[in-house]
């Protein structure tokens, strides 16, 4: 049984309440879920948002999403209302937006959703099967850096949901698996560099990071390592998942340009949702992406981690295998930032945990959500590829940009031979999708 004042527990009821003064605050629900009467699943996300920049720019929204993976469609409602927060209660946490609510707190959460658009109603509780952790709680007590700024992030990985969905009047019981999130503080996605309040804390946020990545990163050269515009550190990949054992992680990486090679962020491991483990030894790649035509970027749609501590490793790949939901919030065609996209779809995981004295082959279901921050430079890559001994010495660099509609490609090796290449060519803007990184 999960209960409030246990010691495992980090969350206060303040924790779970809006936090006014915050720039920004979100609270948001993950779930899979089948529907009993006619056996189909299917996958629900929603987020409750707030901000209050400077006082002037005040709003809220609720974003819903919802996939019905036996048809591989999905339905979106999306409010936004401006000069608005969302509906509160002073004695207890309960949010509202328009007819959407959350309430409760942990480890039991009301939560009611409604999409006019397409007549769906879903309510539902969800009680907690995890304790309450902090990104980062070891580390920096919860806080995260972002731009000039800072927020605190908490989750609950697994919670048991059950209730009912009325879809064109016709009611079902639904039960499944989901996660839930509250995440608040003094950052805006929109101009991330703008907000210098905090600026002393934010700084020391980062630094606290910066050391902790260093001590678990052994100092190498990678052979080969990709930059890109898109995956700037606005920007993030974001992963949920739950194993078919009952385990379950979250991972989170800014990537400060990186496209494939050593992970910026970190991976929250959890075999019965009591003890956690924060992985920061964590490369990924790429194995698969989509091209976004109209906003011009990259993002994936099937991902490998590795990850690594002392006593264990997971190597895992996450693939979307849903209809994907594209969209990007708050488009600024004029200025550097143009807007904020979210991509989103379920999928699947499958791989392994290792330790010294055994090895589990792992299988389960996961959420895929990647985050940009999109530039008006639009799509440029830089990878870098190095010949290292035995095979020899050398260096090549591929420059591609879509604003420049240019290839270049640079290549000098020392040994065994000295070899110098250098090629330039054009890529016409109508195969401008099928450049690969």
């Amino acid at each position: 049984m999960f209960e409030r004042n246990d010691a495992l527990n980090p969350w206060t009821h303040d924790d779970d309440a809006e936090h006014a003064l915050s720039v920004l605050e979100w609270w948001a629900v993950e779930t899979f879920f089948q529907t009993k009467e006619d056996k189909k699943r299917w996958c629900l996300k929603v987020a409750l948002s707030q901000w209050c920049v400077k006082r002037k720019k005040i709003g809220c929204l609720c974003n819903m999403t919802l996939f019905d993976q036996e048809t591989n469609k999905h339905y979106v409602h999306y409010s936004w209302i401006d000069g608005k927060r969302l509906e509160s209660e002073k004695n207890r946490f309960s949010i509202r937006h328009k007819d959407a609510s959350i309430k409760g707190g942990f480890p039991t959460y009301e939560m009611h959703f409604h999409d006019p658009e397409n007549h769906i109603t879903i309510d539902f509780t969800q009680q907690a099967t995890s304790y309450p952790h902090w990104i980062s709680q070891d580390v920096t007590g919860g806080w995260l850096p972002m731009g000039l700024g800072c927020y605190r992030y908490g989750i609950l990985p697994k919670n048991h949901i059950q209730g009912t969905m009325m879809k064109h009047d016709q009611t079902m019981t639904i039960e499944g698996t989901g996660y839930y999130e509250h995440v608040w503080g003094n950052f805006d996605y929109d101009h991330p560099l703008s907000i210098l309040s905090g600026l002393g804390k934010t700084l020391g946020v980062y630094t606290k990071l910066l050391l902790w990545w260093l001590s678990h990163h052994h100092r190498r050269l990678p052979r080969s390592i990709t930059f890109a515009t898109e995956n700037n550190p606005f920007g993030y990949d974001w992963v949920w998942a739950v194993f078919d054992n009952g385990w379950s992680l979250f991972y989170g990486n800014a990537m400060f340009w990186i496209m494939d090679g050593p992970s910026a962020g970190i991976l929250i491991f959890t075999k019965d949702g009591k003890t956690y483990t924060d992985f920061s030894d964590v490369t990924f790649h790429y194995k698969t992406l989509a091209y976004a035509k109209e906003h011009d970027f990259y993002y994936p749609t099937a991902l490998e981690l590795l990850a690594k501590n002392e006593k264990e490793t997971l190597q895992l790949t996450f693939t979307m295998t849903g209809d994907r939901r594209e969209y990007v919030r708050s488009p600024h065609p004029k200025a550097y930032w143009k807007g904020l996209a979210i991509c989103e779809a379920p999928g699947t995981v499958e791989g392994y945990y290792r330790t010294e004295n055994e090895m589990i082959p792992l299988t389960g279901f996961c959420k895929i959500e990647p985050q940009r921050e999109l530039s008006s430079s639009c799509h440029n890559t830089k990878k870098i590829d190095l010949l290292l001994p035995p095979q020899g010495i050398g260096i090549t660099v591929e420059l591609v940009s879509h604003k420049l509609l240019k290839k270049i490609r640079i290549s000098l090796q020392i040994a065994p031979h000295l070899k110098v290449q250098w090629k330039k060519q054009t890529i016409h803007s109508s195969q401008v999708h099928s450049t690969r990184l």
